[in-house]
């Protein structure tokens, strides 16, 4: 039961072949025997996910189903949900009770959706190893001595070790697709705005967003179904119609162009991620679509830019946190000035100090037009590469990593090399634009590689459509690690 797809698993339930009550216990047991090795899960509350699933049984049993009804799904712990400890990976709100579901939350609750727990991520969602929580590190399954990759690691790696049947996650600069791709998993952000950011903890409001991981496309497809949608409390949030991601999955590919940017295929790509990248290129070929060389200019400028404007951001929607309404306050201190630097310089880790000492820097008096304000037009010149680009082709296509997942504790002193390792999915983010990875075959030392697709606005269920096609015509996406 646990290798069935989504749309396998609601059959099932309908059909009364196994309950939700029985499915989530499937889970809540593999998630007591192996998340001690994993450490996936942050929190799990067996007694509420059964409510639920009692709930989602009685549902089913009116005929009152719909797709993901009765199905157990893992939250990232950056959504806030009624009555679970909230922490977003970080000692500053280790003992957070949400008082209210994010708009995504509500979403799978009114789907009838298990919430299985909170997935582990890097603190306030920053990382790309998920080696920065304060709930320790994640270990990636295929290896455990690799990192899963960040800061969706727990999510990732509880799909990939079948700890759930699908998860959440967010993408600031690559944390569904990288950590994705380095776990051998599916996983999407939609374009910026179709995912309400409503309860979702903030890191970098211009740039956050929410988006399904899973073993498939398809399961995706289904996932983003639930997930999108008006959300009237967040300003961002586009007033569009609500669309069924699932509608292009089986359309043929013949004559869809996908581009192949030159830059993607530079300098820093292991030699076997690149040649998984190709041999997956070349599976698309036979599936009929043709492929054009594409030239995104201002990619090396990606990284640089966003490592500006995202502490900025993060500088500014972390002063919330002062020890005086909610979160970690320190024990002891002498005045206001001295519980406000002490709650924030005990509650926050390092990486977080890091990018809240970059981000009031660049806004700082003098420094703003040089670095924040030029950031902003380099910004502008991303966004234009791939409306160019998108003038030649459907879809983009490329590596999502520029290699495969690194051991534990080999980054951890190097910010710059972590930082690197999002070096492909940031313009992504940087231009609002929806991407997404899906695996595409392992490496030379065992480990998963992932392929990147990326898509115009709103072109998501063609996104979809390309990677299902490609899954029906490859195995990569069901294989499963050793001893899970």
């Amino acid at each position: 039961m646990i290798d069935s797809s989504l749309r396998q698993l609601g059959s099932a339930l309908r059909a009364g072949k196994i309950s939700s009550v029985e499915l989530t216990q499937l889970y809540l047991d593999r998630i007591a025997a192996l998340n001690p090795g994993l450490n996936a899960y942050i929190t799990t509350n067996a007694e509420t996910s059964l409510a639920q699933a009692r709930a989602a049984d009685a549902m089913l049993a009116r005929g009152k189903a719909q797709p993901l009804t009765g199905i157990p799904i893992a939250q990232k712990d950056i959504f806030c949900a009624k009555g679970w400890r909230t922490t977003c990976g970080s000692k500053m709100l280790e003992n957070f009770i949400a008082p209210y579901d994010a708009h995504v939350i509500a979403q799978f609750n009114d789907a009838g959706a298990v919430n299985l727990g909170k997935t582990n991520m890097d603190e306030f969602a920053m990382g790309s190893s998920n080696e920065t929580s304060h709930f320790g590190a994640v270990k990636n399954p295929w290896d455990k001595n690799a990192v899963p990759g960040g800061s969706s690691g727990g999510a990732a790696c509880a799909v990939a070790a079948r700890l759930c049947a699908a998860a959440t996650g967010t993408d600031t600069g690559g944390s569904i697709r990288q950590p994705a791709s380095l776990c051998g998993i599916s996983g999407i952000k939609p374009t910026y705005g179709t995912v309400s950011r409503y309860g979702m903890i903030a890191f970098a409001s211009s740039l956050d967003q929410a988006g399904p991981m899973a073993r498939s496309a398809e399961d995706l497809a289904l996932m983003l179904n639930v997930m999108t949608g008006f959300d009237a409390r967040d300003s961002t949030s586009l007033q569009r119609d609500k669309e069924d991601y699932a509608r292009d999955l089986n359309k043929p590919l013949a004559g869809l162009r996908i581009g192949l940017p030159g830059e993607f295929f530079a300098e820093g790509l292991s030699s076997d991620v690149a040649q998984a990248v190709e041999t997956a290129i070349t599976e698309y070929r036979k599936l009929g679509a043709i492929v054009v060389d594409i030239s995104l200019p201002n990619t090396r400028l990606s990284i640089p830019v966003y490592y500006v404007l995202a502490p900025a951001e993060a500088s500014s929607n972390l002063s919330r946190y002062d020890g005086v309404r909610y979160g970690y306050r320190a024990q002891e201190y002498g005045d206001l000035t001295e519980m406000y630097e002490k709650s924030r310089a005990q509650g926050f880790g390092a990486e977080v100090k890091r990018r809240i000492m970059i981000g009031a820097y660049v806004l700082s008096h003098g420094y703003y037009d040089a670095y924040y304000l030029q950031a902003q037009k380099i910004r502008r010149l991303i966004a234009q590469d791939f409306d160019d680009a998108f003038k030649l082709c459907d879809v983009i296509m490329g590596p999502t990593s520029p290699g495969t997942a690194f051991n534990l504790g080999e980054k951890g002193d190097d910010p710059v090399q972590m930082y690197l390792s999002d070096i492909y999915t940031i313009a992504v983010n940087l231009a609002g634009l929806p991407g997404m990875s899906i695996p595409a075959g392992f490496g030379s030392n065992g480990r998963p590689v992932g392929l990147q697709i990326i898509g115009n606005y709103f072109a998501e269920a063609q996104m979809l459509n390309a990677a299902h096609q490609y899954q029906l015509a490859t195995d990569w996406h069901t294989r499963q690690p050793n001893g899970i």
